[in-house]
């Protein structure tokens, strides 16, 4: 038996979130006493690279099949490698790709699938996991005995430490099933910003300042922490900002190490989507704002006379440090 792990790339890039779905597959086959392989598909990057973040070997699949993102396809290809490999776990990132491979993979291998998963397991015998639930307001542990599981873990939610070496790169072949076929008629992708979901550090604003024409500062406090700048959903609603940049029950669901709330009253629909963050800081001028309640750190205060002076005096910071 092994431990597989899909290697998702962007254009044949690979971000954060493919070296942590990584390091997460070698820690369970770690604790499974096997080996931790990886997928990737398309045109890549050097796949040698993920030996650093523990995996004994990575299997490769090139060719016209992959070259465009396809959920079905890429399910079935994993399916394909985890017969060949005996693999009895598959690790996915919760990615928007990775939560629809996911379900569409379960089905195919007729796998015990646990998403929104949190942490490392905390016992492999059974297979038992921690997960969010009811909006991040609470969490569960999960167990499955199923003889196929599939873990699919929130991004960003156990982060990822490169180590050295290299591993083994193999080129595969596989069988697809008959799938359906999508046809794409357009993409259009946010360039030159840092993805929300993979952001380690998240600026957001809300109706309190009062108009589009004040997020400056929002984007100048957001270049300085080399961070992501979101919404809430009002502001997205409105047009201010757009929807890409909601976060919440509705929008994205983040979960970064820092998250600065400015203007946001904090409702609870706003707090089900980031309340996974590891540290919060709420900037609000009223007292009351729910926001304080869910902080770890809050400023009462103008966020027109706070966030310039917050963004000074981190300039300053890294000027001398």
């Amino acid at each position: 038996m092994s431990v597989l792990v899909y290697l998702e790339n962007w254009e044949g890039k690979f971000k954060k979130n493919s070296f942590e779905a990584a390091q997460y597959a070698a820690k369970t086959a770690e604790m499974m006493g096997t080996e931790a392989i990886g997928v990737s598909l398309g045109e890549t990057d050097d796949l040698a690279v993920f030996g650093a973040y523990g995996l004994s070997k990575v299997i490769s699949l090139g060719g016209a099949d992959f070259g465009q993102f396809d959920n079905y396809k890429t399910a079935s290809a994993l399916k394909s490698i985890a017969e060949q490999n005996s693999a009895d776990t598959l690790i996915i990132s919760g990615t928007l790709n990775g939560k629809s491979v996911a379900p569409i993979a379960s089905i195919m291998l007729n796998a015990g699938l646990i998403t929104n998963v949190t942490e490392l397991p905390s016992s492999v015998s059974p297979l038992t996991l921690k997960r969010s639930v009811f909006s991040s307001k609470g969490f569960v542990n999960y167990s499955s005995e199923e003889a196929t599981k599939i873990v699919c873990f929130i991004p960003n939610s156990v982060g990822v430490t490169e180590g050295s070496g290299s591993c083994e790169v193999v080129q595969g072949n596989v069988s697809l099933d008959a799938t359906p076929t999508t046809t794409i008629n357009e993409v259009d992708r946010i360039k030159g910003k840092i993805p929300l979901p993979e952001a380690e550090r998240v600026v957001s604003a809300g109706r309190g300042l009062k108009g589009p024409e004040n997020w400056g500062m929002i984007e100048e406090l957001a270049e300085v922490l080399d961070a992501g700048t979101a919404c809430s959903k009002p502001v997205s609603d409105m047009g201010w900002r757009p929807h890409t940049e909601h976060v919440g029950q509705t929008g994205i669901a983040i979960n970064p190490d820092l998250y600065i709330a400015i203007g946001i009253s904090g409702a609870i629909q706003h707090l089900a989507g980031v309340s996974s963050s590891k540290v919060i800081v709420a900037i609000n001028n009223d007292a009351e704002a729910p926001f304080f309640k869910a902080a770890d750190y809050g400023i009462i205060g103008d966020a027109f006379e706070v966030v310039p002076k917050l963004t000074e005096a981190i300039r300053n910071f890294k000027a001398t440090n």
